[in-house]
């Protein structure tokens, strides 16, 4: 099964998303695309790590997302990815081509993984259209790609407040 969880900054999503994880009763990989370019990203990577349980394999992707699902996922694992939002932000940092490369990358991954598979993402499209050029750009590019993962996941969850929303399939 296919979930994309869905929220605001600090509405749970990922604490929802690891107690999925953990309730799948099979073995965890936790890919992680966040990079610690300064200290207060590194204190978040570090509240994230602490959490976790130590039997967790943890592979740290900032790019190549399409081809670690593929190297991780198997029948008997769950599979989870936080965060897809600072993956996108990490692609349009890069250069030229790249975005839709890996883009395509991750969704065609998508459609044949086996096992669970657990995807963490900020939903941006409730707020104001940003000022600057390459802020639209992130919200258009987040708001196009959430849009493809909920055609192609099972299950699809909006976390506000700490509390999901099931907008496809169910608990």
């Amino acid at each position: 099964m296919k979930t994309l969880v869905l929220g605001g900054v600090r509405s749970g999503k990922s604490r929802y998303a690891e107690a999925m994880a953990r309730k799948s009763g099979l073995a965890v990989s936790y890919i992680a695309t966040a990079k610690p370019d300064d200290a207060e990203m590194a204190a978040r990577i570090a509240h994230h790590r602490g959490r976790r349980p130590v039997d967790w394999v943890l592979v740290e992707e900032p790019l190549a997302l399409g081809a670690q699902l593929n190297a991780q996922a198997a029948p008997d694992r769950c599979v989870m990815v936080d965060c897809l939002t600072l993956w996108l932000t990490n692609l349009l940092l890069a250069p030229d081509g790249v975005v839709a490369r890996e883009r395509g990358a991750l969704l065609d991954a998508l459609l044949a993984l086996p096992g669970e598979i657990v995807l963490v993402s900020n939903e941006t499209g409730l707020g104001v259209v940003p000022l600057g050029e390459l802020t639209r750009r992130y919200c258009d590019e987040a708001g196009r790609l959430h849009q493809d993962l909920a055609r192609i996941c099972d299950r699809v969850v909006l976390m506000v407040a700490g509390l999901p929303l099931f907008l496809k399939g169910n608990a």
